[in-house]
């Protein structure tokens, strides 16, 4: 099929996306891009929502296979930030005018973790009158734990799969991991109330383009609000980084699937919330404008404290993190302003999806 009819077709099937996935033409390219975000202008708007991003720990119980602060990996010095240096950063996003922050960490799920993380959330709430919103992305927890951050003031979870497919997902994960309680604990998350986001990695050692469109299905078939997905950048301490053959051909054809899984996704679910991730700026100086043109409408800029960054590597090559807050906010408005699209201020960017979602129950 012509690629004008597959771009301007009401549904798209497994085959368009497929066709759409392995587009090479520049021209073609940017006939997808450019249709992507004329869809995020219409369902969307120009508009760009800040998610103010602070790892506060690189602590993590977990060993993926990919991951730079993995457990097994000595050479990472292990911090967590206090309560005091937490608040402090999520009083310069609210300061600052930013409707949300992110508290991400490593994963784990001992009482003293959740009782800490329950503090934070309580205390961000107060000393922004309730007008920051608040994402969490803590890994898996119990349905329990789930609830009791909601009831606390968070309402929007992003756990990332990694991959729809359970054999890609075991490949990047040790036996510990169990790929049907993630699954599980997405589910338990819409049931609650979250906005709900998920994310896969793109182009890591083993994965097919059909594996990656496999990926996009499961978003819409899962009612999903919001996406964090982004290209495998690989970290020379990891195991899976053994398996990458040639890193140059990689990263290359990995910024391309990235910014064609942004773009597609646009298509197929027009109304969610799609992240420009940093990942994509760590392949290309640009990367991340290059994704806000092709449909993404989410910016996470790092507010994390500028002594704890270079702890938080979840991969190579990670940018920003010799920077300050402040730096961060001027430097992504001059990147936004080239896109043309409009960063919004003061206000939480909830996904329109969600809304539409909850209210066909």
């Amino acid at each position: 099929m012509e690629l004008e009819a597959i771009l301007n077709k009401d549904k798209l099937t497994r085959d368009d996306l497929i066709d759409l996935m392995n587009l090479e033409d520049k021209e073609d390219l940017q006939k997808l891009y450019d249709k992507a975000y004329e869809v995020k202008a219409e369902y969307i708007g120009q508009k760009v929502y800040y998610r103010g991003l602070i790892e506060f720990s690189n602590v993590c119980v977990k060993n993926c296979n990919y991951c730079g602060i993995r457990k097994d990996n000595h050479k990472v010095d292990r911090f967590t930030m206090t309560e005091e240096e937490i608040l402090d950063r999520a009083k310069w996003a609210y300061e600052n005018n930013y409707g949300s922050i992110v508290l991400q960490s490593g994963e784990r799920s001992d009482k003293e973790f959740i009782e800490f993380v329950d503090n934070i959330i309580k205390k961000i709430k107060e000393l922004s009158n309730d007008e920051l919103g608040i994402t969490l992305s803590l890994g898996e927890q119990s349905k329990e734990t789930y609830q009791r951050w909601y009831d606390l003031g968070a309402h929007r979870y992003l756990l990332r799969i990694e991959s729809s497919n359970q054999e890609l997902y075991n490949s990047l994960h040790p036996d510990d991991h169990d790929f049907k309680r993630r699954l599980e604990c997405l589910a338990e998350m819409k049931e609650i109330g979250y906005q709900v986001g998920t994310g896969v990695m793109i182009g890591f050692p083993g994965q097919t383009i059909e594996n990656l469109v496999d990926d996009l299905i499961f978003f819409k078939e899962n009612d999903i609000d919001m996406v964090g997905m982004g290209p495998y950048v690989l970290h020379e301490d990891t195991p899976t980084a053994k398996d990458v053959e040639d890193n140059k051909v990689l990263k290359t054809r990995n910024l391309n699937w990235g910014l064609k899984m942004v773009a597609i996704l646009r298509l197929l679910m027009k109304d969610i919330n799609i992240a420009a991730t940093t990942a994509l700026q760590a392949l290309n100086p640009v990367g991340r404008e290059m994704a806000l043109k092709a449909g993404a409408n989410i910016l996470m800029p790092i507010i994390t404290h500028r002594k704890y960054r270079t702890e938080y590597q979840l991969y190579e090559n990670k940018p920003c993190i010799d920077e300050e807050a402040s730096d961060c906010k001027n430097c992504l408005a001059a990147r936004v302003g080239t896109v043309g699209d409009e960063i919004v201020y003061g206000e939480w960017g909830d996904s329109p999806h969600y809304f539409k979602r909850i209210n066909e129950k």
